[in-house]
């Protein structure tokens, strides 16, 4: 069984940071690329950022220079830092993992809120 933890959301001013953190275990996990999502309401999930095990980090425009995803390997844990947040940050985080079977797994979404 894969679970996946996060921690780290909260509520900060524009321009502020946060820093959320994801710890992935199960037994014989095999990752193949950690990620993080978001869901804003009324929005569909986005990508905020990916990172595959053997290649470079992944980020759509409207967080790049802004955000960065890096990973504890020993610890199967990522972590996602955001400076110069933005109200349109705002939204629920979810921590994704995807195994070597091609099996996706989500943390349970943490909030992030950013006011103006």
């Amino acid at each position: 069984q894969v679970q996946l933890v996060e921690s780290g959301g909260g509520l900060v001013q524009a321009g502020g940071s946060l820093r959320l953190s994801c710890a992935a275990s199960g037994s014989r996990l095999s990752i193949v690329t950690m990620g993080w999502y978001r869901q804003a309401p009324g929005k569909q999930r986005e990508l905020v950022a990916r990172l595959p095990i053997d290649g470079s980090p992944i980020y759509p425009d409207s967080v790049k220079d802004r955000f960065t995803i890096s990973r504890d390997s020993a610890k199967n844990t990522v972590h996602l830092q955001m400076n110069s947040l933005k109200p349109e940050d705002t939204a629920v985080y979810y921590c994704q993992i995807q195994t070597s079977d091609y099996t996706s797994y989500w943390g349970q979404g943490t909030q992030v809120t950013v006011s103006s």
